[in-house]
């Protein structure tokens, strides 16, 4: 996902095992880069699992959080022209991109795919019956 105001800009998808970087561009609206290139955003779907380190400590005392935290890509309701993309905590508090931390790093996790695979994988699993004999 990628919020509306980066719609200005180059952006591409995010892939697994890769490192993001979270900028504000010069729109003023925060999202995620890859390596050196800092004028395409990244986007990340919504449900992605993503790991977030160096959270800033307003943030880790506002949201009951730690400088590193697993979270969920997410996008909350709003009107026209505004922003949406957001993350929500292992806790169930939810942050706009907005209000994190310029520098922090992502790394996705699991994307929404992933999750399906494993959910699905674990519901076909076949069971076994004890019996006695």
């Amino acid at each position: 996902m990628c919020d509306y105001s980066l719609e200005l800009y180059r952006s591409r998808p995010a892939v697994s095992e890769e490192q993001y970087t979270l900028q504000r561009f010069p729109s003023g609206t925060m999202g995620f880069t890859a390596g050196q290139n800092c004028e395409t955003a990244v986007c990340v779907p919504a449900d992605a699992r993503l790991r977030l380190a160096g959270i800033g400590e307003p943030v880790q005392q506002t949201f009951g959080v730690g400088p590193v935290e697993e979270v969920v890509m997410t996008r909350l309701e709003g009107g026209a022209h505004a922003h949406r993309d957001a993350v929500k905590f292992s806790n169930g508090r939810e942050v706009l991109l907005q209000s994190l931390t310029v520098g922090l790093t992502a790394e996705v996790i699991a994307f929404p795919s992933d999750l399906t695979m494993v959910t699905g994988a674990q519901a076909r699993r076949p069971t076994t019956e004890l019996v006695d004999a």
